[in-house]
């Protein structure tokens, strides 16, 4: 699980994966809080910018314990000066028939997609409010925010509930000029998806390049990957926007499995 919260003056939030995409359009000096139950991996988030000539920092926090995520907000806008984008992306998945899910792992993941993304962005308004300079909340849902597949009840409904939050601050933050989007990766090749990969196996009686090809890729255009690189251009468009002409919008990045 992982969220990202951008303190400082500019436009545009940084990950690893675009570092340098985003020196060349935007002065390093504001940081970034990187946050991340395995601290170990948010550290090498925060190698990777320090040795670019930005400044960042890691929190490990649960999204779903309202001190820890009041408390690691906190501490990046007194440390970095400020909260200006909050890119929440905290998820876990489970795979299971609805009829066989049990009740404690239905909450576990409701806890984390939306439990996490009401916290973190409830911390980062207030701070945006408090600035008085706006700023932008971004969701990174799915296109299970705007579609369904077996064995996925909860995430399903979780990334579904991310649409209505978004569009909720969207409304209210306008005031602020806080803008407010969701993002919809198609499928990822994440860890989060390749432990999928076994698991949809089994419960399918499918081989895992069957599910691959069969199951997860078999409605794009192209059978092919939605990569990190890919979304985080998104995010950047919508973090730089310099308006609220696109608040409370969407953008859909699936290699055509989803097309609105």
């Amino acid at each position: 699980m992982n969220e990202a919260v951008k303190a400082g003056h500019d436009g545009a939030d940084r990950r690893s994966s675009y570092e340098k995409k985003f020196r060349r359009q935007r002065p390093p000096e504001p940081g970034r809080l990187t946050t991340c139950r395995d601290l170990g991996g948010a550290q090498e988030v925060v190698s990777e910018i320090t040795l670019g000539g930005g400044i960042a920092t890691a929190v490990a926090m649960d999204v779903a314990d309202e001190a820890q995520v009041k408390a690691g907000v906190d501490e990046v806008a007194a440390r970095l000066g400020g909260v200006d984008i909050l890119v929440s992306n905290a998820g876990i998945q489970h795979i299971d028939p609805l009829v066989d899910l049990p009740l404690a792992d239905w909450r576990k993941i409701l806890a984390v997609h939306l439990d996490g993304a009401f916290l973190t962005t409830r911390a980062c308004l207030r701070h945006m409010i408090r600035q008085g300079r706006g700023g932008t909340v971004l969701y990174i849902g799915s296109v299970h925010s705007v579609e369904a597949s077996p064995l996925k009840a909860p995430y399903v409904t979780a990334k579904h509930g991310l649409i209505g939050l978004a569009r909720l601050v969207a409304k209210e933050g306008a005031v602020h000029g806080v803008r407010a989007n969701v993002i919809y990766p198609g499928f990822v090749r994440t860890p989060l998806v390749d432990r999928q990969i076994p698991e949809q196996a089994r419960e399918l009686g499918l081989t895992e390049d069957e599910v691959v090809k069969k199951v997860m890729l078999r409605e794009t255009v192209d059978g092919e990957f939605t990569t990190a690189e890919d979304i985080a251009e998104a995010a950047v468009f919508f973090a730089a926007f310099p308006s609220l002409a696109l608040t409370g919008q969407s953008l859909v990045g699936s290699h055509g499995w989803h097309m609105q």
